[in-house]
């Protein structure tokens, strides 16, 4: 029975009818609760991501890697899965959607630490590998403050759409 109530709100898993949403601000990051209180690093990795130049429309193929450490929640592989995919229509610039995946990760299950690396294909001789960190260095905008006296940090990833 225990089993059953945890995985309640995941909603692919399992579900062979599901489909891939048509855009990532229709996707859903589904989450579960960690099983360790521990830390440990989880670390996810796909080389089918692709999204579209914002520009000329053209596909952008990248391998996406994603690391984190968990704190109360972990990303459930088949809804990243999904996620990732709801990218394949959506343009923008590669530095846009990778920072744009680690907000909506951060979002989802607030990790005590994340990475995302996305290394895309070359255009034109050059290929273009983006890194984003949280929590990272206190730069700009888009920071994440200090962490405070009892070791947690104000989270405040941008989230524009």
């Amino acid at each position: 029975m225990a089993k059953k109530a945890k995985s309640a709100r995941l909603t692919l898993l399992g579900r062979s009818e599901a489909r891939i949403p048509a855009s990532p601000a229709e996707a859903t990051l589904e989450t579960f609760p960690n099983p360790a209180r521990r830390n440990y690093r989880i670390r996810f990795e796909t080389l089918d991501f692709t999204s579209l130049c914002p520009v000329t429309g053209q596909a952008d193929f990248a391998k996406i890697e994603i690391d984190y450490i968990p704190d109360k929640l972990c990303v459930e592989s088949k809804s990243l899965k999904f996620y990732l995919a709801s990218f394949r229509n959506e343009r923008g610039f590669n530095e846009a959607i990778t920072n744009r995946i680690l907000d909506d990760f951060i979002r989802a299950c607030a990790p005590r630490e994340a990475n995302i690396a996305a290394s895309f294909s070359a255009r034109g001789g050059i290929a273009l590998t983006v890194r984003a960190s949280f929590p990272g260095p206190s730069v700009g905008r888009d920071s994440v403050e200090p962490a405070k006296r009892d070791g947690s940090a104000e989270r405040r990833p941008t989230g524009r759409r």
